[in-house]
């Protein structure tokens, strides 16, 4: 009986590593956890344990009927077609046959021959069969390290390296109970080792597990944060863009009066009086609220607000523009570029005491659209492998995620990007491919 609760140990490892496997290419179709989720796995586990049991003399048919249970378990758990599912359980079978040769090649090369693990070495042959599955456990790791999706790739490579220890310090472990097993003096302590073993082996993706759901929690609340930014940075544009048509209403207003006022002159032939009033209304027309126009509605109410807010703070913004009706970007994109590089110049040139200058260029040019922005700046600015190191004591993480969301939508189009700074000027540069 304790040799069956065993051997159905062993093939509880072996789908969880499965499992393991398949989440490097594939993403669940619930991903909450749930009975049915718990069903397919467990119903997989007891389908392979009797397949395994009954054709244990059929090799090759038995690695084809798991593999064909595998697939199907799969494609119901993830989302997955039936084909690429096949694929991905052989080539899971073919790791495991490898890592099981391995261990049955460690067997005979310690005990000389199966018959003898089988008569008195028994202890030992599950031992090196566990020790086999957390081998298993570590090739799926660096598989899923590799190809992983995100939760894989939070974790940087020095973490992944403490949280590997554990894995090895199992091997470890197990290798000194097959060191010691043959000084056991009875029954008990056998099984006991083997249940330390067992245990060990459970914790590792236990632990595994634990760590994931943690980083999948982190990613959200970063994710969160993130929409929580962009958030904030539409509805002050938007709020920027209601303000500018209040002003442009009671400019419309003023226009009126003043019209009004011109025509009166003109009627009663004042015109040393008009002239000296046309001269002072004409001073505020530089400040014309839509003396922007690319024809593309989001980046003209971008522009325009932060031309009237440079205006205000006494900044000289310089832009070159062209027609920028047919650029493929995508609005929210847009905002999140423009409302991010802006912002920061604007923030960088109101700490400057006597240049403050913007200076941005916005067009599009064959096949690409160029995007850069400069602007003068007091202080220090790190730069360290492409990013900026902010050392803002306020608001430090926003100015980390504004940036860092730049560099998302840089990747998603696949575009590249510059950043420089030389005397007293920061300049960020963008391409974008179309």
């Amino acid at each position: 009986m304790i040799v069956y609760i065993q051997s159905f140990l062993l093939v509880v490892l072996e789908i969880l590593c499965c499992k393991i496997f398949f989440e490097a290419f594939a993403k669940r179709k619930l991903e909450k956890r749930d009975l049915k989720n718990y069903g397919i796995i467990l119903s997989l586990i007891v389908l392979v344990y009797v397949i395994a049991l009954f054709l244990s003399e059929h090799i090759i048919l038995k690695q084809l009927l798991i593999i064909v249970v595998t697939a199907i378990a799969m494609t119901m758990y993830f989302k997955l077609n039936y084909w690429r599912a096949l694929i991905f359980a052989t080539l899971f079978q073919g790791l495991l046959l490898a890592i099981d040769y391995f261990t049955l090649w460690l067997n005979v090369s310690i005990f000389h021959s199966i018959a003898e693990i089988n008569e008195s070495h028994y202890v030992e042959g599950y031992l090196i069969a566990i020790l086999g599955k957390v081998f298993l456990f570590m090739v799926v790791l660096v598989i899923r390290k590799r190809i992983g999706g995100k939760s894989s790739e939070v974790l940087m490579d020095t973490e992944w390296l403490r949280f590997i220890s554990f894995p090895v310090f199992t091997i470890f472990t197990i290798t000194t109970f097959l060191i010691t097993s043959g000084n056991l003096a009875n029954q008990k302590q056998e099984d006991l080792f083997l249940v330390i073993a067992f245990c060990l082996a459970g914790m590792n993706i236990v632990v595994f597990y634990l760590i994931n759901d943690i980083l999948k929690r982190e990613t959200k609340l970063r994710e969160n944060e993130i929409f929580q930014l962009q958030a904030r940075n539409q509805t002050n544009m938007y709020r920027s863009i209601s303000e500018n048509f209040d002003k442009q209403r009671k400019k419309t207003h003023e226009y009126k009066n003043q019209i009004m006022c011109i025509e009166s002159l003109i009627t009663s032939k004042n015109y040393a009086e008009l002239e000296g009033y046309v001269g002072k209304i004409s001073g505020h027309l530089n400040k014309e609220l839509d003396c922007i126009n690319t024809n593309n509605v989001i980046v003209d109410a971008i522009l325009n607000s932060i031309y009237q807010e440079t205006l205000d703070k006494n900044i000289a913004f310089i832009f070159k523009i062209n027609d920028l009706s047919e650029i493929n970007i995508r609005d929210e994109d847009i905002v999140v570029i423009l409302s991010n590089l802006l912002n920061n110049a604007i923030e960088a040139c109101e700490k400057c005491i006597d240049k403050k200058v913007i200076k941005m260029k916005f067009v599009k040019e064959g096949n690409k659209v160029i995007i850069s922005v400069r602007n003068t700046y007091d202080g220090e600015i790190i730069i360290q492998d492409g990013q900026i190191q902010t050392s803002k004591r306020q608001e430090v993480n926003e100015h980390g995620i504004g940036i860092g969301n730049i560099m998302d939508v840089i990747t998603r189009y696949g575009g590249s990007h510059v950043i420089q700074n030389d005397k007293n000027e920061f300049y960020f540069s963008i391409i974008i491919p179309q």
